[in-house]
């Protein structure tokens, strides 16, 4: 007798066909899926600015790259006493003074310009700030914030030389203000100078003075930071007796007061002041204690905001 089994051929037949239809599901499942995931593309993120990189337009004598909002009248009071090392007769410094009053608008949230008045030399002076870049994160990072600076001022002291000519007692400041916020708490800033002088000395006096400043801030809580300002002169256009300016300073923020207290070897409070004259020698105790109080008003409000 001849035994078959088709039954059991079909069910044989039947446990393939799943078996490989198990297998090559999920094949083909992760193929789709690696297929998909490499052809997506992560969303792209709006660029954002990075915000308050120093918590004022001065870093301590010089500034920084921060403007004020659009409509913002800052009020700057600059002092500086004089050297520690005068001894007990001056109250180490603090019978000398040296004062400049400053008024700053900002036309735009990127243009700011101001005017001030130093009791040294009788100087007035006027500048105009550009911010050119700004640092941003998301899908187009800028790595930096650069600002644009430009200051005039004129010695305004009495002089009966009839050579001694407005032109020629005018000095000029350029500076491109380069600063990066490393992270909510420091924040480092680089700023080439020129320095043009109409008159100077003698012939073997140069014009144009250049120099490199470094400075950063370092905050220490929500409302004060510690700051430093260095400004290297090249030797080749270094003023005959002059020293390269440093200053260490604390900042307090008080609502819309910023004091700012240091330590420098500067009197100086505008860039030909204490970048190209600056002669006291910091490490032998030629110190001016000084501050800086700034006062935001707001004069005019954008137009978003208008009701």
């Amino acid at each position: 007798m001849q035994t078959t089994f088709p039954h059991y051929r079909g069910r044989l037949a039947s446990f393939l066909v799943v078996l490989l239809s198990a297998w090559a599901a999920p094949a083909w499942a992760q193929d789709d899926l690696l297929g998909q995931l490499e052809n997506q593309k992560p969303a792209a993120t709006a660029p954002e600015p990075v915000a308050a990189t120093f918590k004022s337009t001065r870093l301590i004598s010089g500034h920084t790259i921060e403007t004020p909002g659009q409509g913002t009248l800052v009020f700057l009071i600059s002092h500086r006493f004089g050297t520690i090392n005068s001894g007990a007769y001056n109250f180490f410094g603090l019978d000398q003074a040296a004062l400049r009053l400053g008024l700053e608008y900002a036309v735009t949230d990127k243009l700011e310009v101001g005017i001030g008045r130093s009791n040294i030399e009788k100087t007035l002076d006027g500048f105009v700030k550009y911010r050119a870049i700004r640092q941003t994160t998301g899908s187009k990072v800028m790595p930096v914030s650069v600002t644009l600076f430009a200051n005039s001022a004129m010695n305004m002291l009495r002089d009966d030389r009839t050579w001694y000519t407005v032109p020629r007692r005018m000095t000029f400041s350029y500076q491109a203000l380069i600063a990066r916020k490393f992270s909510p708490n420091l924040s480092l800033q680089l700023m080439p100078t020129l320095i043009h002088r109409n008159m100077v000395q003698d012939n073997t006096q140069s014009n144009d003075v250049y120099a490199v400043g470094f400075g950063g801030r370092q905050k220490l809580t929500k409302r004060t930071s510690l700051n430093a300002e260095y400004f290297y002169l090249v030797p080749r256009t270094k003023p005959t007796g002059a020293r390269n300016a440093l200053a260490l300073g604390f900042d307090i923020e008080t609502g819309g007061h910023v004091f700012q207290l240091h330590l420098t070897n500067s009197q100086g409070m505008i860039e030909n002041h204490f970048v190209a004259n600056t002669r006291g020698d910091f490490f032998n105790g030629d110190i001016y204690f000084g501050f800086n109080v700034n006062r935001n008003f707001t004069v005019r409000a954008k137009e978003g905001f208008r009701k």
